[in-house]
């Protein structure tokens, strides 16, 4: 186990945040972030920040402290690639500023949107890619950029591939409050999700063990469509549920990018990541993990109003 490696944190958003502040108490760790807005956040939870953005030049004082903090750390790479082109420039550019230190370990956060549709059937680590879309041959591009890297310094590297993302603060609740409508039950495909906590300890475990190396799934085989989570979220939260529609009408009444990802079905594997990360899923259903975001994110604005 590695639980005393220094980690380096690419990219500070929604899941960076909350392993920065899970671990920083636990490990030494930076986190990258891009605006002094997520920097003043982090550091008021005592976490240590530095700015860069990795779309403008080097600053080579930067370039050196990011260095420093890479070398001989895990360093976990969450920042997303640029919204165009078929490349990952910011990855290319993070690795570049590093070129001449040897991380322990790279962990690289990517999507099971490389699968594409598969028509509703099982994919697992060793389905070959099929991105659809130039998002997801993006992280293709980013996934092998990340390993090649890797391989030619002989240092350990995982990817995570993680589905949708949901937790305190990133439930549907705007959508339905919106009154969007969803494709009927029978015309939704299966769903794949994880919660940030069980991704955030997914994270941790790749870390941690040594013999991870290469691909997993990171999902919490829960195949629940995207009708059943907003159906779920809506009842839970007491707000009216979404108006069904069929996929006929879905074609004119929901934005094309929206229905394309809508239309994707495959339901993702998770047997690598119980199995070879050791990981014990803290929310393996949506009720449970729905519940429990509402839960806190109602304890939070309690605790704001006292």
């Amino acid at each position: 186990m590695d639980a005393d490696l220094s980690c380096l944190i690419v990219g500070c958003g929604y899941v960076g945040s909350r392993l920065a502040r899970r671990e920083s108490a636990r490990r030494p760790l930076l986190a990258l972030v891009r605006s002094g807005r997520n920097a003043a956040g982090l550091q008021s939870a005592g976490v240590k920040t530095l700015c860069i953005d990795l779309d403008a030049a080097p600053d080579r004082s930067l370039q050196t402290a990011l260095a420093a903090a890479a070398d001989k750390a895990a360093v976990v790479y969450l920042a997303p690639p640029p919204d165009s082109g078929t490349t990952d420039p910011r990855l290319a550019t993070f690795l570049a500023q590093v070129e001449d230190v040897t991380p322990a370990v790279v962990v690289y956060i990517s999507t099971t949107g490389v699968y594409g549709d598969a028509g509703g059937a099982l994919v697992d680590e060793f389905t070959p890619v099929a991105p659809s879309n130039d998002r997801s041959r993006r992280r293709v591009a980013a996934e092998s950029a990340a390993q090649a890297w890797c391989a030619a310094r002989g240092v350990r590297c995982v990817i995570l591939r993680v589905p949708g993302i949901y937790g305190p603060d990133r439930l549907p609740l705007e959508r339905l409050r919106r009154r969007e409508p969803a494709l009927r039950e029978e015309d939704a495909g299966p769903g794949n999700r994880i919660h940030v906590d069980d991704l955030v300890a997914a994270i941790v475990a790749a870390i941690d063990r040594r013999s991870a190396q290469g691909v997993f799934n990171v999902t919490d085989g829960d195949y629940a469509s995207t009708t059943a989570y907003l159906q779920l979220t809506a009842a839970v939260a007491g707000i009216e549920p979404p108006v069904l529609i069929s996929k006929a009408e879905a074609r004119e009444k929901i934005p094309a990018g929206m229905l394309s990802f809508l239309l994707e079905s495959r339901r993702v594997d998770n047997r690598r990541m119980l199995a070879d990360l050791g990981l014990q899923l803290q929310y393996p259903t949506l009720q449970s993990g729905v519940r429990a975001s509402l839960a806190e994110m109602r304890h939070t604005q309690e605790a704001a109003a006292t």
